[in-house]
Formats: structure tokens, sequence, C-alpha cells
């Protein structure tokens, strides 16, 4: 008995020297793998990847008992291998439009949590950083589900440099916030974005609230927190009223219970691993009748769904648009490369501006 025990405790000693030579072997593939998120502005976590090698490396397990058991091996594994990626992000510079607690600055934690970010005064400025070297990654809003799109933000990546290469829905829940000591019958103004106040408008209006207007909704409770008035309050987010100590003196009080807003990771350069499933284009058609339904049907003949089109009118040229095209599929294969030669014969100007994964809630 005793040598079958040594004989075991020998065989566990002999694997677990292999297990931690295979381990750092593994940590240092990692090590690669952060590098390739971090160039292309990608999040960390990936769940749609983790669950494939899960199902894929647990087959190998033929003891169906044993397997359970593997798949929480697994499963610590990678957490452990996501511990060590966040580690190695800290260094990672994530820049945002806005002040601390601003919606986008929400949106760019939890897309980067162990990233440094960094406030940028406005869109153009935060985008540039990343241009420039200054920063890493730049998180921009691109649309509200229920003000439409980001003008700027689409301007900004059809007339720059860097590319999409995530996009990620914040569903935006709108809070009153009043100082501590405050409660709802105290309000009597109301600061917040143009937009969170036209959100909130049913909710205001019930109240007879004036109002107020700020550039967003954290500077709106930046500025009730120092101003240190019972009867001034702010619509922002959760988030921002603990950042700046206020109350919660009435939650959700959006218009529509449905209000998300997508921001787009952008970065130098273009994602192109597998994963990634949609694509955006920006593309301007030549001055010819027929020209976009030429455009459009050259898409559809290559089987591609557009879930998104949109126009936006270019600032240097009157009465002239360009195009903002969302497809299901990714242009990095043959098929892909055909449609965009062909489109390229019915456009002035045709520009691939990123391949991300499907929309991911934050």
């Amino acid at each position: 008995m005793t040598n079958k025990l040594e004989e075991a405790r020998r065989v566990i000693e002999e694997i677990d020297g292999q297990m931690a030579t295979l381990f750092e072997k593994r940590m240092h593939a990692v090590e690669t793998v952060f590098e390739h998120k971090k160039k292309h502005g990608l999040p960390i976590l990936d769940q749609k990847r983790e669950d494939e090698l899960i199902q894929k490396n647990a087959a190998y397990i033929q003891d169906p008992v044993l397997k359970n058991y593997y798949i929480d091996f697994l499963r610590h594994v990678m957490k452990t291998s996501r511990a060590y990626q966040a580690r190695m992000q800290n260094g990672l510079n994530v820049a945002y439009s806005g002040v601390e607690g601003a919606f986008a600055h929400i949106a760019a934690g939890r897309v980067f949590p162990q990233a440094r970010c960094v406030p940028f005064s406005d869109f153009k400025a935060a985008y540039r950083a990343v241009e420039n070297g200054e920063s890493d990654v730049v998180v921009l809003p691109i649309e509200n589900s229920y003000a439409g799109e980001v003008g700027q933000t689409l301007d900004l990546i059809f007339s720059g440099s860097l590319f999409i290469n995530g996009i990620y829905e914040l569903e935006v829940k709108q809070n009153l916030l009043g100082l501590p000591e405050a409660t709802l019958e105290d309000i009597r103004k109301v600061a917040s974005h143009p937009q969170a106040l036209s959100q909130c408008h049913d909710f205001l209006k019930k109240h007879r609230f004036t109002t107020e207007e700020t550039n967003n909704t954290a500077l709106a409770a930046k500025s009730v927190a120092s101003a240190g008035d019972k009867s001034y309050a702010a619509i922002a987010s959760e988030e921002t009223a603990e950042l700046y100590g206020l109350k919660i003196l009435e939650s959700g009080i959006n218009k529509s219970g449905e209000n998300t807003t997508r921001f787009a990771v952008l970065s130098k350069v273009r994602a192109d691993c597998a994963p990634l499933s949609s694509t955006v284009l920006m593309l301007t058609v030549k001055h010819e009748a027929g020209s976009l339904a030429n455009a459009v049907s050259i898409i559809a003949s290559h089987g591609f769904n557009m879930s998104a089109l949109r126009s936006r009118p270019m600032k240097k040229h009157s009465w002239q648009y360009y195009f903002y095209i969302e497809l299901d599929g990714t242009t990095e294969n043959e098929n892909g490369r055909k449609m965009l030669e062909e489109l390229a014969r019915v456009c002035d100007k045709l520009k691939v501006c990123g391949t991300f994964s499907p929309h991911v809630e934050l």
C-alpha cells in the first residue's frame, strides 16, 4: 500500500513539474495575445472565445465525472490569464470625451477596467490623442437609441485614420441627483446635458423645474456638488452620484425605458482576426443617377446584410453626402474582397473603417 501511495505521489509531482513548464509557456503566449488586444483596442475578456475553447478542450476528457472538474480547471486557468493581462493593461491609456463620471468614462472603464482613462475636452481632442500617440485607444459614442447618430464621431471616423475595433452598448439610466440633505420637494432648478434634459422632459415638466444646460451630465453633477444649494439638482448616472457624493432623489426618470448608447473603440490598427464578424464601411458615390442604388445592389449581391445605413453631409462640399454602412460579416475573405473591388468602381471614396464582434452590452 505504501509503495502504491509513493508511486502515486511521484506521478503527481512529475505531472506538476510538467504543468508548471506548460503554464509558464502558456502565459508567455498570453503576453502575445494581450499585445494583439492592446494594439487593436480590444477588451481582455472575449467570452465567446473562452466558451469555444472550453467546449473544444473538454471533449478531450473521456471520463464524464472528471470532465466537469476539468471544465472548472479551464475556467480558473482563463481567469488567471485575464488577471495577468489586466496587470499588463495598467499601462494602457484610454481617451474619452468629458469628465470623470460621464457616460463615456463609464463605458471606457467597463471595456478596459484596468486601464488608465484619460479625459479630453471634446470628441476631436480625444480622437487626435490616439492619432498622435498620446493615448492607445479612444472610446466615443456613435449612436443613441433615443437621440440617433452622433454626427461628430462619424465625421471623425470618415476623415481620420483610426479604425473601429469594437462597438459596445451601454444602457443609459438617468437619475435626479441632489445634495445628501436635499429632498425632491427642495428642488427648483435642474442642470444636465441638453440630450439628458430632453430625455427627461416629461419628468421635468411634471415637477415644473427650471433647467440649465451643461456640456455633459457629469459636469452638471460636479456643479451641484460644489454649489452647496439644496434647491439645485443634476440629471446623471448612479456612478456619477457616488463619484461626487450626491444622493439619488429619483431614479430612472428618462422618458423612454429603453435608452442605450453605442460606443465605438478606435485605434490605429485595424483588427482582422477570425471572431470579428461585423464590418463598418464609409463611402461616397459618384454624382450620377442610381449610384447609391448600384452600391447597395453590389453589397446585396455578395450576400451581405446591411444592419445600418446612414447619410451625413460633407462639410466641405455643399449638398454632397457620405454614407455609413454596417454589414453583418467580414470583408477579410475572397467574397469580401471581390465585393470591395466592385464597390470601388462605383464609389468616389471607399473606406473599410473596421471589423468587430457583434454588439456587446456593458
